[in-house]
């Protein structure tokens, strides 16, 4: 199983691979909702991985989001991102790394158009699990965007829309305009 990053390595690289697998596929958030620059995007698989959508949120809002678990059976597809080291930390800000929504780990991945040589990327994973949650639809709808936007396979965006998913809780609709502001202020400045 892949071990975290060591410090050490974060700090004699300027530009990382970063893989995402949730809603940090589609640009509009990547780059919008969390104000990550990246240089270039391209579609991957981790094999060895799978999608599991039942992480509870940090705030219980009665729905689940996004993570991958080890299954050596699996494969898991997204999207992966050249980012500067300061975006890398930006991720984990946003995403709650430093308490304990994600952990950042280190995963072989390998670009879908090329001959399919793995490379080394980070991604966020999470041990949290529940499955009496479900995603909203509003959120399944930001990974099926991303999936299409960054030419996933049609199979994978089929699988994607045949998640279980309901109707965005209240709780989480009233929050949007509190954890937007929450966001805006965690964008990295230029």
């Amino acid at each position: 199983m892949p071990s975290t990053a060591p410090a050490s390595y974060a700090r004699r690289v300027e530009r990382v691979w970063y893989f995402a697998y949730g809603s940090n596929m589609q640009t509009a958030t990547f780059c919008g909702r969390r104000g990550i620059e990246f240089a270039r995007a391209m579609p991957a698989r981790a094999a060895g991985w799978r999608l599991a959508v039942d992480k509870p949120p940090l705030l219980p809002i009665g729905e689940s989001f996004a993570t991958i678990v080890p299954d050596a059976k699996a494969n898991v597809l997204g999207v992966l991102y050249d980012v500067s080291m300061r975006a890398l930390r930006a991720i984990d800000f946003s995403e709650g790394v430093l308490i304990g929504n994600y952990e950042r780990r280190v995963i072989s991945v390998a670009p879908l158009a090329d001959d399919g040589a793995s490379l080394e990327a980070f991604t966020l994973v999470s041990e949290r699990r529940d499955p009496s949650l479900s995603p909203s639809t509003r959120y399944m709808a930001l990974l099926i965007d991303g999936a299409l936007e960054h030419g996933l396979p049609a199979e994978y965006v089929e699988f994607l829309r045949a998640i279980p998913a309901r109707a965005e809780s209240g709780l989480a609709t009233a929050l949007r305009p509190l954890l937007d502001g929450a966001m805006e202020l965690t964008k990295p400045r230029k």
